[in-house]
């Protein structure tokens, strides 16, 4: 199928999905679990191959676990699913109505965006969340992985399509493009007109590319060099495995952090400790001048480290002198994802939260809470770290719009 059939394909389910009541959606949403869970096996078999592939060309661990699924993870899928299904419906919520002085009763009404694109890497889940998410908010979404996970996105997007007939919402509502031809991805970031909003999920080089490419409006999503800057007050006994936690459950995720900041009077007391947890769990530590000081067989870090997400084990760290050169140093280096101050003095938390210019902003918390699911919102279709129309992990509210909506009584402008 052409890219214009399918973007045709899709603007037309767009239509008859933004019409569909909550619990015509709904069921179909539950369908879709079901249908998960009942393939597995097919899924599975499907994911073996791209993660036995992906092996063999080398991918790093980190990135690896993105890719792989089992069981589980399949049945974490449909959960996601069915959280989705059971949050309220965005559409046709009235947000406000007032009155005019001549009468007119004005009102603010969400409507759904229309056609979502989207463009991922090697994260087979991000095929079933988006799917979710858009028919929830009444949009079609065209779905283009990458090659990494090319048999697992057609295989989940196969058993979601399959799962829509019956329903009354559109099979195209869901479509997944088969061709991992790069000339193809940038035909879909071209078709303007047919896709109402693009959201990359991915790394520096792929949003770089959707940024600099694409003629339709993009959602700048994912980019995360995340940090937690540990203050002299805070309490170390609970900030070493907060630090352990944010670098090492999973770190080729978004919201793993990447930089650790420590304030200069507690460097000498609170690094070694930090270091041999951190390199317990095999992560490789970089520093500046101070931090090698303290950790002689750290590798120095050079001024692109603290530009630099990882999505690795390989931590940097830095001496700071104290609150205001951290905050500065986030905000310079950042990537306005996701960042965390260990604290605790109230007033300190909340200076860090207000100038720190993030999408996400922590006190006393590992950052991989910055996740749709984590925040009560049932999955996301990605977090935005700009600051136009959406911030954060974007779910169903996020992908609809406004229009305003006026009853008169034959009033006419004088």
């Amino acid at each position: 199928m052409s890219m214009l059939e399918t973007c045709k394909r899709a603007r037309a389910a767009s239509v008859k999905l933004a019409q569909l009541s909550a619990d015509v959606k709904n069921a179909a949403l539950c369908r879709m679990a079901n249908a998960l869970e009942a393939n597995v096996d097919r899924i599975l078999a499907a994911n073996k191959e791209d993660a036995e592939a992906a092996k063999a060309r080398g991918m790093k661990l980190a990135m690896l676990d993105r890719l792989a699924l089992d069981k589980k993870k399949v049945e974490n899928m449909a959960r996601c699913i069915r959280e989705v299904s059971a949050l309220p419906d965005p559409v046709g919520e009235i947000v406000k109505t007032w009155t005019r002085p001549n009468g007119l009763i004005i009102g603010i009404m969400r409507v759904p965006l229309g056609v979502i694109g989207v463009i991922y890497e090697s994260r087979p889940d991000v095929t079933s969340d988006s799917s979710a998410i858009c028919i929830k908010s009444g949009n079609a979404v065209i779905l283009r992985g990458g090659s990494d996970a090319i048999n697992s996105n057609l295989a989940i997007g196969s058993v979601l399509r399959d799962a829509l007939a019956g329903t009354g919402v559109p099979e195209d509502a869901i479509q997944v493009i088969t061709s991992t031809d790069r000339s193809v991805a940038e035909e879909f970031m071209g078709m303007r007109g047919y896709i109402d909003v693009l959201v990359p999920r991915g790394g520096a080089d792929l949003i770089h590319t959707v940024l600099e490419k694409a003629k339709v409006p993009v959602i700048e999503t994912g980019l995360g060099n995340c940090h937690i800057y540990v203050e002299e007050d805070a309490d170390l006994e609970k900030a070493v495995p907060i630090i352990v936690n944010a670098k090492c459950q999973r770190p080729g995720t978004c919201n793993a952090v990447e930089k650790l900041l420590v304030h200069r009077n507690i460097a000498e007391a609170f690094l070694p400790t930090a270091v041999a947890a951190l390199r317990k769990g095999g992560v490789e530590i970089r520093g500046d001048e101070a931090t090698v000081k303290i950790i002689p067989d750290a590798k120095h870090a050079t001024e692109q480290d603290w530009y630099t997400e990882y999505s690795d084990f390989i931590i940097a760290i830095k001496v700071v002198q104290n609150l205001d050169e951290a905050i500065a140093h986030i905000n310079k280096y950042g990537t306005k994802h996701s960042d965390s101050i260990l604290t605790k003095d109230f007033d300190k938390a909340m200076k860090f939260i207000r100038q720190v210019d993030s999408a996400a902003v922590y006190w006393n918390a590992s950052t991989r809470f910055t996740d749709g699911n984590q925040f009560g919102l049932g999955a996301e279709i990605g977090i935005s770290t700009q600051k136009l129309h959406a911030r954060g992990p974007m779910s169903v509210q996020h992908l609809t719009s406004t229009k305003y909506f006026i009853f008169g009584s034959g009033q006419i402008r004088k």
